[in-house]
């Protein structure tokens, strides 16, 4: 098992590094594909991966991304102008409540709430990834920050918490994660974050000094790391499933790899717009 989630945890990395050094329309493609994966297994939580609603969910994911490298790219004035998010989701919104009104009652209120949620929680968020790599000059540098705040969070605070781990976080949600290791999880993300910025130095014009912006980024995007871990462990544990789905060998589905990732990648991309 441990052979099998190695491999295949490497093979995960290679493929995000390759993916995050050429950016663009590589990248975008990977985040559009983890996103449709994703969206997949959160409805299949939810058993609506084939019903229309699942059908829209994708249907506007996909639209989404395209407006956003339209809107990236400067490609026309109204998504170059950043409507784009507005435009889509009002979209969604509408098409869910229509299939809600004049499919009822087949349609629960609650399958039209976690529709939408599902594509901010998965779409939108993860396309921070790609917005962070497309900031000029120095999103190539910024967006490892991501995987920083989130991965090396999870290892760190794996390890502290095998080793000293004495008092439970989340007892109900996640009896193996410690107090000890949430803040273990944070210090190594604090610190692998100031050793990158200090080697980052020559390489970044900021105001503040990018070892100590790092760190900063580092413990905050740590902190919520771990809220969008548990959180993703909450959604599973509402709906009494194991893992997302079986996509990555040894981790389990594509949410439950990058459910950190998720919620860090937004508030990197607005903690260095603020601390730049």
């Amino acid at each position: 098992m441990f052979k099998t989630r190695l491999i295949s945890g490497i093979v995960l990395v290679i493929i995000l590094a390759v993916a995050l050094i050429l950016g663009r329309n590589i990248l975008w493609c990977l985040t559009l594909l983890i996103s449709l994966v994703g969206m997949f297994e959160l409805n299949r939580v939810l058993h609506n991966e084939k019903n229309i609603l699942g059908m829209i969910s994708y249907l506007m994911c996909i639209l989404y991304y395209i407006c956003l490298m339209a809107g990236e790219t400067k490609l026309w004035l109204l998504i170059a102008d950043n409507n784009y998010y507005e435009i889509v989701s009002l979209t969604l919104l509408i098409c869910i409540m229509a299939v809600y009104v004049f499919g009822f009652p087949k349609f629960k209120a609650v399958d039209v709430c976690m529709t939408y949620f599902g594509f901010f929680y998965v779409a939108v968020m993860l396309s921070f990834i790609y917005k962070i790599r497309m900031v000029e000059d120095v999103g190539i540098y910024i967006v490892w920050l991501v995987f920083i705040c989130s991965w090396v969070c999870d290892t760190c605070a794996y390890c502290v918490g095998m080793l000293v781990g004495k008092h439970k976080l989340a007892p109900k949600l996640s009896p193996k994660k410690s107090v000890e290791g949430s803040l273990g999880g944070i210090a190594g993300s604090v610190f692998v974050g100031a050793i990158y910025g200090f080697a980052l130095q020559s390489f970044l014009t900021t105001e503040m000094n990018p070892a100590v912006m790092f760190a900063l980024i580092g413990a905050a995007g740590a902190v919520i790391s771990q809220i969008g871990d548990l959180a993703a462990s909450a959604i599973k544990r509402n709906y009494q499933v194991k893992d997302y789905g079986t996509l990555i060998p040894g981790h389990g589905g594509i949410l439950d790899r990058f459910d950190s990732v998720i919620a860090t990648a937004p508030i990197i991309y607005f903690l260095f717009v603020v601390l730049a």
